[in-house]
């Protein structure tokens, strides 16, 4: 299905293009609009081309539209004349006549199945989609010990800070001494003399 639909827009894209272009040299003027009709034509087999090409559906569908696009060209090696006989060309599309054997001609036909063709072996065609991975649960969450940053940090001074100098303990409170003493009312201790000695000046 995908191969005679594809074969119907470039036909009627490629045709309308070079009718286009090839009234614009006759006239010697231009008009964009003219070619917005083929170009929608092409717009539209480009993305049934790129869907069939590339999305992971069976391989079996692009071989097969592969194998029925680039056949008939293949064919023109071996019984050209045959091969052109059976393909229609009074088929018409809107009162416009479809010219079924241009992109037969100009190899259009062999280049998109052979692209179809190349795009069914790749490789990523084959492989499974990557299979979901589950968010981990709260128990599966890490140790939080395990992912704290190394070397630790050393431990913060929690003492108190003053703009004043340390604080110190309560001040020793000074001798107490016996009733009426004062500290004139003894000798200082020392290397003194012991009673009973006199020194005798000489």
């Amino acid at each position: 299905m995908v191969a005679p639909v594809t074969w119907i827009l470039v036909t009627l894209g490629q045709d309308g293009s070079a009718h286009t272009v090839d009234r614009w040299m006759e006239i010697g003027r231009f008009n964009s609009a003219n070619l917005i009709e083929p170009t929608v034509w092409l717009i539209v087999g480009g993305v049934l081309l790129g869907l069939l090409g590339t999305l992971r559906v069976s391989p079996v569908g692009p071989i097969v539209a592969g194998l029925l696009l680039a056949t008939p060209y293949l064919g023109l090696f071996f019984a050209p004349f045959a091969v052109r006989n059976r393909i229609p060309a009074d088929w018409e599309v809107l009162g416009d006549p479809l010219p079924l054997r241009l992109p037969l001609e100009n190899g259009t036909l062999f280049l998109i199945g052979l692209l179809l063709l190349m795009a069914s072996f790749s490789g990523q065609r084959w492989r499974r989609w990557p299979a979901s991975v589950a968010a981990p649960g709260p128990a599966e969450t890490a140790n939080p010990q395990e992912v704290q940053d190394w070397p630790p940090a050393p431990e913060r001074d929690t003492a108190e800070l003053t703009l004043g100098y340390p604080k110190l303990g309560a001040p020793e409170p000074p001798p107490q001494r016996a009733g009426g003493e004062t500290p004139w009312s003894a000798p200082p201790r020392g290397n003194h003399p012991s009673k009973g000695t006199t020194t005798e000046l000489r």
